[in-house]
Formats: structure tokens, sequence, C-alpha cells
């Protein structure tokens, strides 16, 4: 037993999952300090696209993320659209295991764009299906889309704001401690 808690308790993964309570700190500081951060200025796509491209254990990258988000529902409480956040989440990680094998600043940067637009587009639709705020016509679902937009940009931005901090920051670290810089894809097929 001692050698499997050994391997969970590798540099690496306690780095990884550090990076990630940051994030979602910060997640809980938005909620608990309205104004410090803006409201959509959150971590929680960056979250999925680090897992997904660092996590060795594809499962790890989908579970950490996830469980991370429920840790912090649990205390800022939960919501009618959390499974649909919760897919989008998952819909980073894969994004995210697309990352695995060519990092790049422009792949991470398409990434964190693809996935801030679809957590945009999934959430809305996921409004105007359920809430009863809009018709369900093709202008109530226009007018949900519009009256979401001017939470994208914040979206968008955090997004790629936390994507740069959890990409660029293990990037430097890795260089200070080469241990961590172990690609994913060695250990994916496990």
């Amino acid at each position: 037993m001692p050698d499997a808690v050994n391997r969970l308790l590798t540099p690496r993964a306690l780095t990884l999952c550090a990076l990630i309570a940051l994030a979602v700190a910060t997640r809980l500081v938005i909620f608990f300090f309205p104004g410090v951060i803006p409201y959509n200025f959150t971590p929680v796509e960056a979250l999925g696209l680090f897992g997904g491209a660092w996590f060795a254990d594809r499962r790890s990258a989908f579970i950490v993320p996830l469980a991370a988000m429920a840790v912090s529902d649990l205390v800022i409480g939960l919501y009618p659209l959390l499974p649909l956040v919760y897919a989008c989440i998952a819909g980073s990680v894969l994004l995210g295991f697309r990352l695995r094998t060519r990092r790049s600043t422009l792949r991470i940067t398409v990434a964190a764009i693809a996935s801030s637009t679809g957590f945009y587009v999934v959430t809305n639709f996921g409004v105007w299906a359920a809430s009863g705020m809009y018709p369900h016509t093709l202008a109530g679902l226009i007018a949900c889309y519009v009256a979401g937009v001017p939470f994208y940009p914040a979206t968008l931005a955090g997004t790629l704001l936390w994507s740069g901090v959890l990409f660029g920051g293990y990037a430097l670290l890795a260089r200070r401690w080469p241990v961590l810089a172990r690609p994913a894809a060695a250990h994916a097929a496990r």
C-alpha cells in the first residue's frame, strides 16, 4: 500500500493539485467577496483544460477538476445549471487531451477560446430551455443569448488568464523542478 500512496503523492501530482486548488480558491473569493474579482472571471474552464493536458491518468483529469468544483459548489450552493456546467468542464478536459503532446501558447489560447465559447453556448441554451425566463421560440433563444453577452467577456478573459496562470505557472515550476515536466502522454495508456 505505501507504494501506491507514493505513486499518488509524487511532486508532479501534488503540484498539479495545488495549482487547481489555487484556482478553486479564487472561485470562492469571487463568491464570498463580491467585486474583488469580476463575477464570471472564473477558472472553471481553465481547470478542465489544464487537467486534461497534464494529468497522466485520464480518469484523474476528469475527477480532479470536477471534484474541486463539487467541493466549492457545496460551499457556494447548488444551482439548476450544475449538470451543464459540469458537462462543460468535462468538455474542456476533452479539449485538454488534445494539448497533451503538443502544448503551445497558440494551442492553449485557441482551446481557451473554444472552451469559453462552448460554455457560453451550452449554459445559455440551458437557461433558455429550463428556466422559464424566455419563451421557447427562436426569438426567446436569441433573447437569452443576447442577455448572456455581457457575461461572455469576463468568462473568456477569466479562461484565458487562468489558462495562462495554470499552464504558465506549471511550465515555470517544471523548469525549476524537471521531474514535473514528464509528459502526460507517457502515462496516458494506463
